[in-house]
């Protein structure tokens, strides 16, 4: 006959080890938020010194604490225009922007409206997202340009509306880089329809670099693609008008096209994100 020996030691220490688990996260549970009695100017000094210092997530937490505690106030409201900023650099372009859009919303006359914009350009313009992070993909007709479509009419509201801010020469500077980029990005589309024998669809594509871009670096390539495209569909007097304005303004690929060489889009990755490394950043 065997009588009950109670737990084992095994049992004993692992029941042990549980109850001192359950008492540390019950201590720590209990313990006060660090921040509950700070006051408005702590809370903002702290956020404005860890996105200084690059910790944009704490950063962005202070800054949400100070918008929560103290919503009104002119900390709460220097808040608004830095948690933008705080967000972007902590990779959340969706907050960043809805921050944006809420700072311009609540503050339609404050002094900082032509940083708000040109920072919503910036988010848009983030090369790690959209069509410069694809960087011209085998299949460009599949390509997100609306982040870079509205990055050109952000900057567009800020060169319109505030032409002597400091942000703006930069601006104009990233919607030339904009206008190009989204041009060459068309030319690769009609590319890829010419390779499929597509022609009229190439032909909208150029038309619209022609009528939607001028000036831009892929000019002579547009219409030589538009020149290609014509002669494909057998419509002669517009190929003949296309070659001739080509002849007039661009007489070397006028001479490449009529020589029978294929088309290059100059718009490589490394050219792109070069270009956009040397533009400087503003900070508010």
């Amino acid at each position: 006959m065997h009588c009950s020996r109670g737990p084992t030691v095994s049992v004993v220490r692992w029941l042990i080890v549980l109850a001192v688990i359950l008492t540390v996260s019950g201590c720590a549970a209990l313990q006060e938020d660090p921040t509950a009695d700070w006051s408005a100017s702590q809370l903002y000094g702290e956020a404005k010194a860890a996105l200084d210092s690059g910790n944009y997530p704490q950063a962005v937490e202070y800054y949400e604490l100070l918008e929560a505690r103290f919503p009104f106030g002119r900390f709460a409201q220097q808040a608004q225009i830095e948690i933008p900023y705080a967000y972007y650099k902590a990779g959340e372009a969706e907050a960043a922007l809805a921050a944006v859009d809420r700072f311009v919303q609540l503050n339609p006359r404050h002094p900082n409206l032509d940083y708000a914009y040109y920072l919503r350009g910036l988010v848009n313009f983030d090369p790690d997202q959209g069509l410069l992070s694809r960087a011209f993909p085998m299949d460009p007709a599949e390509m997100d340009t609306q982040p870079l479509e509205e990055a050109f009419q952000d900057f567009g509201r800020l060169v319109s509306e505030y032409p002597e801010s400091r942000y703006t020469p930069d601006a104009r500077q990233r919607m030339v880089f904009i206008r190009n980029a989204l041009a060459a990005h068309e030319l690769r589309v009609a590319q890829f329809y010419i390779e499929r024998r597509a022609w009229v669809a190439a032909v909208q594509r150029a038309r619209y670099v022609v009528e939607r871009y001028p000036g831009a670096a892929v000019m002579p390539q547009a219409l030589a693609i538009l020149y290609q495209s014509y002669r494909a569909l057998d419509l002669d007097q517009h190929a003949e008008n296309t070659m001739a304005v080509l002849e007039l303004n661009y007489p070397e690929q006028a001479e490449a096209v009529l020589a029978g060489q294929p088309v290059v889009i100059d718009a490589e990755t490394g050219g792109l994100r070069g270009w956009f490394e040397r533009l400087p950043f503003f900070a508010n």
